[in-house]
């Protein structure tokens, strides 16, 4: 079972760690419960013992159904992370709120939604601006103190907020997005990062299904995508066609186009987790496959290439800047 250390923090997790966005119906509809136990089940089973989720999933949806898949796996073997920001206002509306009282309570509900007694890892969500930024590291420092928190962290930061929030606190995590077609933090965060040996878990690597290689660009969509504009028209198609292209390459790895595009995205060294939202078993099973490959350099830089804007940013095999 592959582990790595998720930089300063010291957890020993699995590369790709269990997402549980995917519980958020109004982004993306229902899912099926029960498939989502046995997804975490197998996740389990094939090496994975990292699962991510947050109070604002569902609105606490997403923590209760992880805490009820692994209330029978055993404590000491898995990691969990969950977030806070939000202060959830009866009618369903939301406003950011980090402030003390506010922290404590919600760090108690995720506690009992989860099912245990210590969040391995808990991350501010997005960044709060009203809060000052000693107010809020004081409260993460006392629930760390009370056993209730082992480790913090951040996600949605910019590298100047998490410079910012590291002036008052040991935040040792930092969750951005990223994907080989949007690279978001390459030129500023990650580098920030790995200087600072701050575990790096980043989310949608496969930029929201898009390089799963499952599309061929005349999908429809009823979640959120459908407003997305990676998942309209010629640009839907354009991408799906350059996801198709690497068939070729993953033949010759072995692997599907999904694990050779998630084996290519944890080459990166500041990138320690690739944190992968799953609907079924099968899925687990084809991320799973990923862990432990190794894809050559020149491939890394022919996919990101393929992928751009990447390709349009990085240097390629020959060493000319694209």
């Amino acid at each position: 079972m592959e582990r790595v250390r998720l930089g300063r923090s010291g957890l020993s997790v699995s590369p790709v760690a269990f997402g549980t966005w995917q519980l958020s119906p109004r982004f993306w509809g229902e899912v099926d419960k029960k498939e989502i136990l046995a997804a975490v089940r197998l996740a389990f089973d094939k090496g994975i013992n990292f699962f991510d989720t947050a109070d604002a999933y569902g609105d606490g949806y997403g923590e209760s159904t992880l805490g009820e898949a692994i209330r029978d796996l055993p404590r000491g073997e898995i990691v969990v992370c969950t977030k806070v920001y939000n202060h959830f206002n009866p009618d369903g509306s939301r406003y950011p709120d980090l402030s003390r009282e506010h922290l404590i309570e919600r760090c108690e509900a995720s506690l009992k939604r989860l099912g245990v007694e210590r969040i391995d890892l808990y991350l501010l969500h997005f960044y709060d601006l009203m809060t000052p930024l000693e107010e809020v590291a004081g409260v993460l420092d006392q629930l760390r103190e009370q056993g209730k928190v082992r480790t913090i962290g951040v996600s949605n930061h910019s590298v100047e907020q998490v410079r910012a929030q590291r002036r008052f606190g040991p935040y040792d995590v930092v969750q951005p997005p990223y994907s080989l077609i949007d690279p978001t933090g390459e030129d500023d965060l990650l580098p920030y990062c790995q200087g600072q040996d701050l575990g790096v878990m980043i989310y949608s690597p496969m930029h929201k299904g898009l390089l799963t290689g499952k599309y061929r660009g005349d999908e429809t969509f009823a979640d959120f995508r459908k407003h997305h504009p990676d998942f309209q028209g010629q640009r839907f198609r354009d991408l799906c066609r350059a996801v198709q292209s690497l068939a070729p390459m993953a033949r010759r790895y072995g692997l599907t186009l999904y694990q050779l595009i998630l084996a290519a995205t944890l080459m990166h060294p500041a990138i320690h987790v690739a944190v992968c939202g799953f609907k079924n078993p099968d899925q687990v099973a084809e991320a799973a496959g990923a862990l432990g490959r190794r894809i050559e350099r020149p491939d890394v830089f022919a996919i990101r290439k393929t992928l751009g804007p990447a390709g349009a940013k990085v240097i390629d095999a020959s060493g000319t800047r694209k």
